[in-house]
């Protein structure tokens, strides 16, 4: 189960029995796997992407990524993984998608150091 124990025990005062608490935990764990399954899907279908990352070297306001992978794997509610671009990459902490149900046209990912931002991408500037 991926609740802490003060969230298990909030939960259980809420009225919830265990049998509830580990249901609910098992669903965001799959919830989770299926967002990750579509953020990969999205870095898989567009060989380049735009961002509104800041980028120190770059120009325009919403720089172009030459997509390499994205590889992601989840462990509970927690989604980590590696976004490699042509030249460089960055760890992924989290992610969702924020626009597209069953084909995303807007995520976002939580990238780790180097970035340590949340980052919105799109396969076209003008979705962002």
């Amino acid at each position: 189960m991926h609740f802490d124990q003060r969230t298990q025990q909030a939960l259980r005062e809420a009225g919830l029995e265990n049998d509830a608490i580990v249901e609910i935990s098992d669903r965001v764990a799959e919830l989770v796997e299926r967002d990750a399954d579509r953020l990969e899907a999205f870095f898989d279908a567009h060989a380049s992407v735009y961002s509104d990352m800041e980028l120190a070297h770059s120009r325009s306001e919403f720089p172009e990524h030459a997509v390499e992978y994205c590889d992601l794997f989840t462990h509970g509610a927690d989604l980590r993984g590696y976004l490699r671009f042509d030249s460089w990459g960055v760890p992924v902490e989290g992610g969702r998608v924020l626009r597209g149900d069953d084909r995303p046209e807007l995520v976002e990912l939580s990238l780790g150091p180097t970035v340590d931002a949340r980052v919105k991408f799109a396969p076209e500037r003008d979705a962002l």
